[in-house]
C-alpha cells in the first residue's frame, strides 16, 4: 500500500507503481487498484469485479452486434469433452495436451472416461455437425459461443494469461473451401476493425508460420498489437481448417452433384486478454484509460463546491439530461474534488465533467479528456452535442497516439546481429526483417535474439531481399517481438 504522502500527491488515491520502474508491477497496480480484478485461492483464475467485467459486457456487446450482422448465431456447448473425442484429432490434442485440466472422478466414483475441461470446442462442435448436416442445404454453419475455457498454465498474470478465462470462440462450416478462407479473412478483419475503431489499438494483420498455428489448423491468421512497453501481443485469431476436422469426425454432406463429399471449417476468437490490451496500450502512470465505446462509465460528472446552493440540483439535472444516451456517473460524496479527479483518473473514465457555482452562472461546465488531459469549456446547451463529439475524439485520439508508439518502435533490420543490437540498444518493438521459410532460421532468431516469429504481415510493405539469418533468397518479410 501506498503511504500517506503518495496519497496525498496522487489526490487521495493509492498511488501506483510508475511503468518506466517496473511495468509488470505497473500493470497488477492498475488490474487491483481500478478494482478490476482480485486473486482467489485457486492459484491462476481470477475475480473479474464489477468494473472489469462491465469493460467486458461491452466488448461482447458490440462483438456480437458484428457477428450477427454477418449472420452468426450464438449457441453454447458443453464444458466437459470426452477423452475420446479430443483424440479424433492427433495434431489438436497434441497441441492442447501440455494444458489440458482432467476431470477424473463424478462424486466418488471413478469415471470410466476421463474429461477433459474444454480448453477449446472444436471437437464438440465436430461432433455436433455430424449429427445435423446431411445436405448442401444445411450449409453454411454460421455459429459462434460466449463462454469460459480452461488451459492450465504455468505463469499468470491478470487477463493476459490465466488458467480460466472468458472468450468468444466462433465456429463455421462451408460447402467450399473458397467460402471458408473467405469467412477467415473476413472474421479477422472484423477484429482488427474492432481493435482500431473501438479500442483505439493498432494492429497488424497476418498469417502465423506453420510452426506457430492452431493445432490442426491449415492456416492461422492473427492480429499483433504492440503494448506501451514495447512488447507484442497478439489480441486474435482467426483459423481456416480445411476438411481435416471434417474427416477426422466424418462429417459428410450431399452435394449438388448428388456425392458425398466433406465440407470446410473455420473458427476464431478473442478472449479477455483484450481487457490487458487496453491497459498496456492507454494506460499511463495515473492509471486506466479507457475507449470511450467499451468504458462501463463514459463521463462522469464532479460537482465543485457541491455544498453551496443549486450545485447539486444542477449537476442532477445535467446527469438526467445526459444519462439519456451516455454512460454517466455523478459522484455527489463527500470526498473533495481533487480525490475525485484522481479516482476517476485511475478508473480511466474518458471525459471528467467539472460543474461549479461560477459555471452554473455561466451556463457553462467544464469537459477535461482522461487520455491528454485537455480542457474544455463548453456550454450547457451543447453539452450533449459536445460530449458525443469529445468522445468520438477521444478514440481517435487514443488511436493516433498508439499508432505513434508504435511506429516509433517498429524497425527494419537486414541481419540477427541488427536485430540484437537494435534490441539492445532501443528496448523491445516490432522487427520487420526477410525470412526464408525455413524453421531452422525461424528457431535460430527466436534464440538468438529472444524475438519470435508474430506474423507474416498481409501488408508486405517495402520488403528486403534476403533472410535476415541465413542469407539466402527471402520468401517474405516478418513481425519478430518479443511477446507476453
Amino acid at each position: 500500500m501506498a503511504n500517506e504522502n503518495e496519497k496525498k500527491q496522487n489526490g487521495g488515491v493509492d498511488a501506483i507503481t510508475p511503468m518506466d520502474v517496473d511495468f509488470a508491477k505497473w500493470y497488477t497496480d492498475i488490474c487491483k487498484k481500478a478494482e478490476l480484478v482480485e486473486y482467489t485461492s485457486v492459484k491462476g483464475c481470477m475475480v473479474i469485479r464489477p468494473y472489469g467485467y462491465a469493460i467486458w459486457e461491452n466488448i461482447q456487446k458490440i462483438l456480437d452486434g458484428y457477428f450477427k450482422e454477418l449472420r452468426h448465431e450464438n449457441v453454447c456447448m458443453p464444458m466437459f469433452i470426452p477423452e475420446s473425442l479430443l483424440q479424433k484429432e492427433k495434431d489438436h490434442v497434441a497441441g492442447f495436451a501440455p494444458e489440458v485440466a482432467w476431470v477424473t472422478h463424478g462424486g466418488s466414483e471413478e469415471l470410466e472416461e476421463r474429461l477433459c475441461v474444454r480448453p477449446t470446442s472444436e471437437t464438440l462442435f465436430c461432433e455436433h455437425y455430424a449429427n445435423i448436416v446431411h445436405s448442401y442445404r444445411d450449409l453454411p454453419k454460421l455459429y459462434n459461443q460466449w463462454v469460459s475455457v480452461v488451459r492450465w498454465e504455468k505463469t499468470t498474470r491478470p487477463f493476459l494469461r490465466s488458467r480460466e478465462f472468458l472468450w468468444q470462440e466462433g465456429h463455421t462450416l462451408h460447402e467450399t473451401p473458397e467460402e471458408a478462407v473467405a469467412e477467415t479473412e473476413q472474421m479477422l478483419k472484423v477484429y482488427a476493425d474492432f481493435c482500431e475503431k473501438d479500442l483505439g489499438i493498432p494492429v497488424v494483420k497476418g498469417k502465423k508460420s506453420e510452426s506457430d498455428k492452431f493445432a490442426g489448423a491449415e492456416a492461422t491468421y492473427a492480429i499483433e498489437a504492440l503494448m506501451h512497453d514495447g512488447k507484442a501481443l497478439q489480441a486474435g485469431t482467426s483459423h481456416y481448417f480445411g476438411d481435416g476436422f471434417a474427416r477426422a469426425f466424418d462429417i459428410q454432406f450431399t452435394n449438388r452433384e448428388n456425392k458425398k463429399v466433406y465440407p470446410f471449417q473455420t473458427s476464431w476468437g478473442v478472449t479477455t486478454r483484450l481487457i490487458g490490451a487496453i491497459i498496456m496500450t492507454h494506460g499511463d502512470d495515473r492509471g486506466l484509460v479507457l475507449p470511450p465505446r467499451v468504458a462501463p462509465t463514459q463521463a462522469v460528472i464532479i460537482p465543485v463546491a457541491q455544498h453551496k446552493p443549486g450545485v447539486l440540483d444542477a449537476a442532477g439535472a445535467l446527469k438526467e439530461r445526459l444519462a439519456k444516451t451516455f454512460r454517466i456517473k455523478l459522484d455527489d460524496s463527500e470526498n473533495s474534488p481533487g480525490w475525485k479527479y484522481a479516482e476517476y483518473e485511475m478508473k480511466g473514465v474518458p471525459v471528467r465533467i467539472e460543474l461549479g457555482p461560477r459555471d452554473i452562472e455561466a451556463g457553462q461546465c467544464v469537459f477535461v479528456t482522461r487520455f491528454d488531459g485537455q480542457k474544455k469549456i463548453v456550454a450547457l446547451a451543447d453539452v450533449e452535442k459536445e460530449l458525443e463529439a469529445t468522445l468520438a475524439a477521444v478514440t481517435v485520439g487514443m488511436y493516433e497516439k498508439a499508432l505513434a508508439n508504435q511506429n516509433k518502435r517498429t524497425y527494419t533490420c537486414k541481419t540477427v546481429q541488427e536485430i540484437k543490437d537494435t534490441l539492445a540498444e532501443k528496448g523491445p518493438g516490432f522487427i520487420r526483417a526477410a525470412w526464408c521459410g525455413s524453421e531452422v532460421c525461424e528457431k535460430t532468431v527466436k534464440d538468438e535474439t529472444g524475438a519470435g516469429s508474430r506474423c507474416i504481415p498481409l501488408d508486405q510493405g517495402e520488403q528486403e531481399p534476403v533472410c535476415v539469418c541465413c542469407g539466402k533468397p527471402a520468401q517474405a518479410m516478418v513481425l519478430w517481438g518479443i511477446a507476453y
